[in-house]
């Protein structure tokens, strides 16, 4: 901290928006850090000196107030612990997240839907505001694909321990059998990059094709070609984006969602377990899942990666995530 002030206080230092933007959001996050741990440590002492008194007194009344605030106090302690994990060169930064059906038809993209809900709710109980990028619905039920940002202080920090294969067990709504089916959809997370940060991609590289967003029907028919699919040739990546009315906007965030996909890979490339991962992803089947979602015979959710199971499965699908996702991060499970 000492020493960003002392960068900051240099003469030269606002001669370069580029490098002064990156230096006073590190030191906004490390001043928010420091903060928490002031308020934690002033907190906690004040407790133990009403703890002390009401010891004194034998006022119960008080020991059960102190007891309440060490209850809090404890949940703070580890969203501390947390953030302090949080450190990669990525993990402040804005989530991209994409959910993909699996092979089954109606019974993946119902199931991918669910997951969609899942982490809007998630997104919605940790303070993230969730931005739909390209959805594309299924063709009875469900989605095929989605695309949004989750945008909030340490959104890809959290949020991309959620990078893997799901499985649902369930008996199937839409099979009047009654059968039990094991339904796969895959989630991908990327960083969503900063302006300043640099992806070189060459307009020989790149297919655009625009074409008419796709919708319900009726009134909000998208009567102009204002949807946008970005190809970048070498990697075979395609992104697109319809969401917005204009054209030039669709094409703006598809070019976002393009780099961030292409900076994401190029990390992979540096670590093995993260390649081997890539180039499985399109592997949404048996024995490739993170975590497994169980609505019969029984209920449960396991994560395989740590081991860890809970048993309302209702809260979970619910956005009730913190367990799993702090799980994983504490554990290095990633």
């Amino acid at each position: 901290m000492l020493e960003i002030e002392k960068i900051i206080s240099d003469e030269g230092f606002w001669n370069n928006p580029e490098s002064t933007k990156d230096i006073l959001k590190e030191r906004t996050l490390l001043s928010g850090t420091v903060e928490s741990f002031k308020k934690l440590k002033n907190d906690l002492e004040e407790s133990g000196i009403m703890l002390d008194l009401a010891q004194e007194e034998s006022n119960t009344e008080t020991i059960e107030e102190v007891s309440n605030q060490v209850k809090d106090l404890d949940k703070r302690i580890n969203k501390l612990s947390l953030d302090l994990m949080l450190s990669g060169e990525d993990d402040a930064n804005n989530a991209i997240v994409s959910i993909n059906a699996g092979a089954g038809g109606t019974e993946a993209q119902d199931w991918a839907e669910m997951l969609f809900r899942m982490y809007i709710r998630y997104s919605e109980r940790k303070g993230f505001k969730s931005d739909i990028i390209d959805f594309q619905p299924g063709d009875e039920a469900g989605i095929k694909s989605v695309t949004f940002t989750a945008s909030g202080q340490y959104a890809y920090g959290y949020l991309k321990s959620e990078r893997g294969v799901h499985r649902l067990v369930r008996i199937s709504p839409f099979n009047a059998s009654g059968k039990r089916h094991t339904s796969f959809a895959s989630v991908f997370v990327y960083p969503e990059l900063d302006k300043e940060i640099v992806v070189d991609i060459e307009d020989k590289d790149l297919r655009i094709d625009v074409f008419r967003a796709s919708g319900a029907g009726g009134q909000h028919v998208n009567k102009t070609s204002s949807a946008v699919r970005i190809t970048h040739l070498p990697s075979g990546i395609v992104v697109q984006c319809q969401q917005e009315k204009s054209q030039h906007r669709n094409k703006e965030i598809a070019m976002k969602v393009l780099k961030a996909r292409l900076y994401e890979k190029e990390k992979q490339k540096q670590d093995s377990k993260l390649q081997e991962m890539h180039n499985n992803k399109d592997d949404i089947a048996w024995g490739s899942q993170i975590r497994s979602y169980v609505l019969h015979p029984y209920q449960m959710v396991k994560d395989h990666r740590i081991n860890m199971e809970a048993g309302n499965v209702t809260a979970v699908l619910d956005g009730n995530l913190d367990s799993f996702i702090e799980g994983v991060l504490l554990s290095g499970g990633l």
